[in-house]
């Protein structure tokens, strides 16, 4: 017997008013009259070749389906993947059926006209080409070159409308059928194609400034905008208290005297240059190992006084050195750290391959170099020993210390020149003056009054004369766009061709305090290893953005 719940519940269900019950059921039957070919469906492809390939599967399936058993006994039939080669003419056939479609779509105004036989718009951007239709139904130019005796695709081109994905695809088959060479190389190969794209020049350089391969072969880094200058080089500290450091050589010495000749050895010089003033100091080195660094830094705080910071490149001088010398790596760097950390000192390195950013002190090296090689072609260099080369250390950093820092004024009340040696020669001593205010009459006075005078009146001209020649950016004066995490970079490689320049990917970045990124991390994969890499924004090639890759894909 039946539930007599259930029973109750089936009589409270009214079907009148049951939102669950359809008392009518609606069919939507849609038809359309337009059996033209839609362009939009184009932009799911990336070439051209794959386009006109798809067009001509496509019309190899229609045609199947057209084919009788009595006609055509060998013809395929049915939906099916033809994997045969498809003949010239199919491919010529697909190439008129997608130009087509996109005329009609674009230029279906002026289509009309023609076919009517009334002139096309004066607003139209085809006027000036007088547009005809060929036997195809293609849109062609009519020009003034009906009567040359040339080809018919070189005189009545096939009109393209630039703003049209086809139009892209097509420079982008051309641009790659003359092997990614420039603007000219890619208009030249579309007209001979017999194509004419409206709006060719602008077409073909977006194409050419998007390429990623171009932009390998012959895409230039973006140095970011000059940075301003660091508190070191505007301090008015003592002398040398903000150095750079580099080092520099080597140079062959004899050692010592042997019954059978001579023992010869190697010399480094380490250059400490006072970043505020451009004042030098030149230590010479047996090796380049730790040891030899520390006791030539000592021998330099002895002399120079205490030091606050010092700035250096990664050591690449170093490492290539000890790659010189057949030795593994010499410099222990974390010991120096230690030694300076003890004494307050700190040491700040650039990034590797940023040469440009220690140009205050390898601007002092290539000086240094230049006054070495007048000194050894007029003493010569043949016997060289480790005492002349220190004797003639000292007389370069006398030269270059006695060199004008500003222009030599021709006012005769001025007769005194701006040199680093003017404050160098009153540094006696350790201890600080007296606080106060002191002016030309002190110079008659005690001597640590004069002495404070002469400094005074150093910096006084430093910042008056000096200081504003530092003012203008020489170069790298626009700003650029900061590279990203995601951005795909080309790595500057002088050891290699630039076709073999390794991939990166930028990982992090470290803005500066303006703002602007100067150095990033990179991510490369070498042999099967990925490392990361610290490399100045200048020594990179930007390929593409994320947001590039993800707009040519959509």
């Amino acid at each position: 017997m039946p539930n007599t719940t259930e029973t109750a519940m089936f009589e409270l269900v009214d079907p009148h008013t049951d939102v669950e019950i359809r008392p009518q059921v609606s069919a939507l039957h849609t038809e359309t009259l337009d059996h033209d070919l839609k362009s939009h469906r184009f932009n799911r492809f990336s070439t051209w070749i794959s386009l006109v390939h798809a067009i001509t599967c496509l019309t190899h399936i229609v045609r199947s389906y057209k084919a009788t058993s009595s006609a055509d006994k060998n013809t395929c039939r049915g939906w099916h993947h033809c994997k045969r080669v498809y003949t010239a003419l199919e491919l010529e056939r697909s190439r008129n059926v997608i130009i087509r479609a996109v005329q009609r779509e674009t230029y279906a105004t002026e289509i009309d006209c023609i076919v009517s036989q009334r002139s096309v718009p004066k607003g139209s951007v085809l006027r000036k080409l007088d547009p005809v239709i060929d036997e195809d139904g293609l849109l062609r130019v009519g020009g003034r070159l009906r009567e040359a005796n040339v080809d018919l695709k070189e005189k009545h081109p096939v009109i393209v409308p630039g703003q049209h994905h086809i139009a892209t695809l097509l420079v982008q088959h051309h641009h790659e059928q003359t092997k990614h060479q420039g603007r000219l190389f890619t208009e030249g190969a579309l007209r001979v194609a017999g194509l004419w794209i409206v709006g060719a020049k602008r077409c073909v350089c977006r194409f050419i400034f998007k390429c990623v391969t171009c932009r390998k072969l012959r895409g230039m880094s973006q140095p970011p905008k000059m940075a301003n200058l660091p508190y070191d080089r505007l301090s008015t500290d003592p002398p040398f208290t903000n150095v750079g450091l580099d080092v520099f050589g080597p140079w062959p010495v004899v050692v010592r005297q042997t019954r059978g000749g001579r023992a010869h050895g190697k010399r480094w010089a380490i250059m400490f240059t006072c970043l505020s003033i451009r004042a030098v100091h030149i230590e010479v080195i047996e090796s380049m190992d730790t040891p030899c660094f520390i006791n030539a830094f000592r021998r330099f705080i002895a002399i120079r006084g205490p030091v606050k910071h010092i700035r250096s490149d990664r050591g690449t001088n170093f490492v290539g050195a000890a790659r010189e010398l057949q030795l593994s790596s010499n410099l222990d760097v974390n010991n120096i750290e230690r030694y300076l950390s003890e004494r307050g000192c700190t040491w700040t390195f650039n990034p590797p391959h940023s040469s440009h950013m220690g140009g205050a002190w390898e601007r002092m090296i290539g000086i240094a170099r230049r006054i070495l090689d007048s000194i050894f072609l007029q003493e010569g260099s043949s016997k060289l020993t480790h005492e002349s080369l220190t004797t003639f250390m000292a007389e370069v950093s006398a030269i270059i210390n006695a060199r004008p820092l500003t222009s030599i004024s021709s006012d005769p009340d001025d007769p005194t020149v701006l040199t680093p040696a003017t404050l160098l020669t009153q540094k006696t001593e350790q201890i600080c003056a007296p606080p106060g205010e002191f002016n030309s009459k002190d110079l008659y006075r005690n001597r640590w009054r004069q002495v404070q005078s002469l400094s005074n009146s150093f910096w006084d001209k430093w910042k008056k004369q000096y200081i504003p020649t530092l003012q203008p950016r020489r170069k790298w004066q626009t700003s650029k766009p900061n590279l990203q995490p995601g951005d795909v970079v080309l790595m500057k490689d002088c050891q290699s061709r630039r076709n073999e320049w390794p991939l990166g990917l930028v990982t992090k970045t470290f803005p500066s305090k303006d703002g602007i990124t100067r150095k990033v991390e990179l991510k490369i994969r070498r042999q099967g290893e990925t490392k990361l890499f610290l490399r100045p924004v200048g020594e990179l090639v930007l390929l593409f953005t994320p947001n590039e890759y993800n707009n040519d894909v959509g």
